[in-house]
Order: structure tokens, then sequence, then C-alpha cells
């Protein structure tokens, strides 16, 4: 196998390897404080962006549209986020996040974000850019390639 295909191989199934480590490190600290890593998504796009129509939070996001009602409604529920309807187009919903979302939000983002910085903490602040710079461009190239 050509070394070219090979170190290829190895930097995805490292690149992998790393997601699902780090994702599941932060997903276990969201679980532990009583949300799945799909409600603190939208609790934390709402808290950092403000209302969202509920057909943009998916893409927003990364989930299937089909499964945005199922998460608003288990926030709504929690009475983190109410659904308000738009004045100017009765068609859209916007999710808009409460008081009570809002304090929550603002009690675990801190050490979220504590904890995200621990993990990348073994990096030099230029090996952070370098690696952003180089997984987005892996992630555009997507776009110039054969289907």
């Amino acid at each position: 196998m050509d070394k070219d295909v090979q170190q290829s191989l190895k930097l995805f199934i490292v690149l992998s390897r790393a997601y699902r480590a780090v994702n599941e490190y932060t997903n276990d600290f969201i679980q532990k404080n009583g949300l799945n890593p799909t409600e603190f998504a939208v609790l934390e796009l709402l808290y950092h962006k403000g209302d969202q129509p509920l057909q943009q939070i998916g893409d927003k996001i990364l989930l299937a549209s089909g499964s945005i009602t199922y998460v608003v409604d288990k926030l709504e529920k929690k009475e983190f986020i109410a659904r308000v309807a738009c004045a100017d187009d009765r068609r859209v919903t916007f999710a808009h996040i409460t008081e009570k979302g809002k304090q929550f939000i603002e009690s675990i983002f801190p050490e979220h974000q504590n904890r995200i910085n621990q993990v990348m903490s073994v990096l030099s602040s230029e090996e952070k850019e370098a690696a952003i710079l180089s997984l987005k461009k892996v992630g555009l190239n997507i776009r110039n390639l054969p289907e």
C-alpha cells in the first residue's frame, strides 16, 4: 500500500479515536448534569445565539430535523426553553431560552468550557491553531470530491 494512503488511513483512525475520547469525556459531564448532549447543544445555542427558528436548529447543531421536536419537547418540560410564535409569519416558531434555562446553562457552562480547555491544554497555542486550520481544510475539501 502506498505510504500516503497508509498515512491518510492512520490519520483517520487517530482523528476518530481522539474525537470519540473527547466526546465521551464532555458528554459524561453533560449527562451527570441531567441533559443529553443534544439537549445541551440546543440550550447552549439558544444561550449564545438567542432565539432560533425551530426549523433551523437542526442545521446549526448537526441534528436531523425530525429529532428537534423531541428535544425541544424535553427541554420545554424542564422549563429551560419555550416555544414562541413569530409575529411576522405564523408558520415559524422560535425556541426561546427561559430564565431557568439561562441559570442552568450559566451554572454548568464554565465547567464544560474548563474541561474542554483541560483536554486541549496538551497542545500549545500554535499547535491548536495549526490543528484548527488543518481540520477546516480537510472538512472543506469534501466539497471538491466526486460523490
